[in-house]
């Protein structure tokens, strides 16, 4: 197969690319990475790149661009329809690509088609009954901690049989027990969580040659955007598909990687020309989003990180205000003054819905809503989930996926008696206990209730009329959404119920109807509407998806959150030890995790246009105490002196235009000290700021500390 790409270049629409976007666009056969840092364009070089391609003969039909949100998805289709080439292209997360293939394929990976997604409440339940059916104490084998284990060995594409037969000692004997009766009880309720979905996905093109070789004739050009956040499994995936024909075209920013506690490699893209020995490399380093003093100020900090590709920021806005970065007396004050710059940004006509406050924890938010809701400022949590825990919203869709997936308990359970229809819990133990008896699932047990001789007429006859109902609706499945989903809100009686309910009721009722909109709004836009493919979609929405740039509210989120997004003015609370970097990177040997803090605090900074207001306070409260505070490492690793400043705003000019000091070592590396309460424990390094002195210390009990030397009390141990 042989393409040319030389009538695309004649074509104007081409012409507005710079000389490395379009070295990205109009390459065609053969592995491709670009490195692409933030606010380079790099959606716009995929999009154009598969207008190139179709340009040059390739097929829409394809060609398949996988990202990791549904919002960014969207945006490149819309980017697509606009360049007039998006008709037969497939553009989607991940997730949803292996949620089709394996619909497609489901006879052979051994699953039904019509599968559910269990989202975290749903997985919750799953784990916490199979601690429990392995009779074990939720204290010692904390059923989120156990589903934080599986979902690292499913990363991994390690099953059950596979950890079962490699399990030594204890711990993972007990782990691997608990894992199949995870997955037992998934099976049981013909459900797949979201690790199944790339798990499975991978050990269908792993054990199924045919399978592999047909996607890959069928996606004869692979472009996977933010490459550096592929887990294990997305990188299998992604080696398979292009098995038969290796054009792949990997997109990201290893300085980007932010997600290693999702299972994220950052080694995947590191090692993409290892992989793919003949890649061509092109680096996106124009950034069009900020203004240059805060590209120089994201440049100084992350050079200090070891594992990346050498790239620089190159501005092409003019530079515009200073960087303002300020030292409170705690988080109140730091709050209060956040609202105060916000409400200044306001009078000089800045958006509300162009401002965001980033923090490292969700915890944090708590201060920030208060001072919002005192000073009168709109705002918005970007943790956009919550719309689907409401109660009434869970409710609703309930009834939905049981419509589609019988099998599915837990959806079963929870509306057998919402609203409250006398189907009390000794009916469901009965019929739970005949359906186990006779080896059918519970729906089918409720389908033969008649049968039960332990319930009573009137139970059956409830249970009668509950299948009966179930039935009915079942038979708008294939139609549009919306109106199914309003009937079934009306006819179940959750709509009466609401009603019954007062002024909490209406609420609720607003919420459900806003749910019935959404789907409408789908039937409009999908080519052929199904309730199965609306359950994926809301199944596999995330947080970044919720933002509503529309609302005219300041965005409250944590860094990770702001991945993807970007802001006329931003504000980054909380650049203290212990939040960012957050205590935790601080625990091992290695500097991965510190190094990964270091690229969240990036990604924050790279967010901003124009303005970047970032903060420290000198005491925060912690657990209910209020705690002296040690600025954060970044901040000195940026230059910033707070002994001579302490009161002052610290402008960006300080940022860029500072003095190395020349380090005394008061504590060499490899000096043994003790702490009062820390123990023994010895220097790695230390950072001489005068009176606020940094000394970074691995104690043996196996954590690392660092501390400020005046505050410390360290005493020197002398070697024998």
């Amino acid at each position: 197969m042989t393409h040319t790409a030389g009538h695309a270049m004649c074509n104007t629409r081409y012409d507005q690319l710079t000389p490395s976007q379009k070295k990205a666009v109009f390459h065609v056969e053969g592995p491709l990475l670009v490195i692409a840092g933030p606010g380079s364009g790099k959606t716009r070089v995929i999009t154009y790149r598969i207008a190139a391609l179709i340009d040059s003969g390739v097929q829409p039909y394809n060609i398949c661009a996988i990202t990791f949100t549904n919002k960014a998805a969207d945006e490149m289709r819309q980017r697509a329809i606009a360049l007039g080439v998006s008709a037969g292209a497939h553009i989607s997360t991940f997730h949803s690509l292996c949620v089709r293939i394996l619909r497609r394929y489901a006879d052979k990976a051994e699953i039904n088609h019509n599968f559910s997604i269990y989202d975290e409440s749903d997985q919750a339940r799953c784990i916490k009954q199979a601690v429990k059916d392995c009779e074990l104490d939720t204290t010692n084998f904390p059923p989120a901690r156990m589903l934080d284990a599986i979902s690292v060995l499913k990363n991994k594409l390690i099953d059950v049989d596979s950890f079962k037969a490699d399990a030594d000692g204890f711990f993972p004997r007990t782990l691997a027990g608990i894992y199949a009766r995870y997955q037992h009880i998934l099976r049981e309720h013909n459900a797949l969580d979201f690790d199944d979905l790339l798990a499975e996905t991978a050990f269908l093109l792993r054990n199924c040659p045919d399978v592999c070789s047909e996607l890959g004739n069928r996606f004869k050009f692979l472009l996977i955007d933010e490459y550096q956040d592929t887990n294990h499994a997305q990188y299998k995936i992604a080696k398979a598909l292009v098995s038969e024909h290796n054009n792949i075209c990997a997109t990201g920013d290893p300085d980007q990687s932010i997600y290693r506690w999702r299972g994220a490699d950052l080694r995947n893209i590191l090692q993409f020309e290892k992989d793919w020995p003949n890649a061509t490399v092109v680096k996106l380093e124009e950034n069009f989003r900020s203004r240059p003093k805060i590209l120089q100020m994201a440049d100084e900090l992350i050079v200090k990180n070891l594992s990346r590709k050498q790239k620089r920021l190159i501005p092409t806005k003019p530079p515009v205000a200073d960087i303002v970065i300020n030292a409170f007396e705690d988080e109140i004050e730091e709050a209060e003054a956040v609202t105060r710059q916000i409400k200044e940004l306001t009078e000089e006509n800045s958006s509300l819905n162009d401002i965001a406050v980033f923090y490292r924890v969700n915890a944090m938010s708590r201060v920030l809503e208060e001072a919002f809701i005192r000073n009168k400022i709109p705002y918005q949590i970007v943790r956009g989930v919550e719309f689907y825990n409401r109660k009434e919203i869970r409710d609703l869709l309930a009834y939905l996926k049981i419509l589609v997936n019988p099998d599915d308990e837990i959806a079963l359970l929870r509306i057998i008696n919402t609203p409250p229809r006398g189907i009390g819990k000794t009916t469901i133990d009965r019929v739970r206990a005949y359906a186990a008896h006779n080896n059918i699932t519970f729906f089918d047990g409720l389908k033969e209730a008649e049968h039960i001789d332990s319930l009573s007429k009137a139970a059956k006859a409830k249970l009668a009329a509950f299948v009966n109902m179930l039935e009915q609706f079942k038979k708008d499945i294939a139609g549009k959404v919306a109106p199914l989903a309003e009937c079934v809100f009306v006819e179940s009686g959750l709509e009466k119920s609401l009603m019954d309910a007062g002024d909490q009721g209406k609420t609720a009722i607003e919420n459900a109807n806003e749910l019935i909109n959404a789907a409408r709004i789908y039937d409009q836009q999908a080519e052929q509407p199904s309730l199965l493919d609306y359950l994926q979609q809301i199944s596999l929405f995330s947080d970044v998806d919720a933002y509503d740039a529309s609302n005219d509210r300041v965005a409250l989120m944590t860094l990770h959150s702001a991945k993807g997004l970007e802001f006329e003015n931003v504000f980054i609370v909380g650049l203290e030890e212990g939040l960012l970097p957050h205590e935790r990177s601080n625990a091992g040997e290695d500097d991965d995790e510190l190094e990964e803090e270091r690229r969240l605090f990036f990604v924050g900074i790279t967010r901003a246009k124009t303005g970047l207001y970032i903060s420290c306070a000198r005491y925060r409260t912690v657990r209910g105490q209020l705690l002296r505070t040690i600025p954060s490492q970044f901040l000195f690793e940026l230059g910033l002196d707070f002994t001579e400043r302490p009161q002052e705003n610290i402008a960006s000019s300080c940022v860029t235009q500072y003095a190395i000091r020349n380090m005394q070592c008061d504590f060499a590396p490899g000096q043994r000290v003790r702490h009062k309460s820390f123990g023994l424990g010895t220097v790695k390094e230390f950072t001489d700021m005068g009176e606020n002195s940094i000394v970074v210390v691995k104690f043996n009990s196996g954590q690392t500390k660092s501390l400020m030397v005046k505050y410390a009390d360290l005493s020197k141990i002398r070697s024998l």
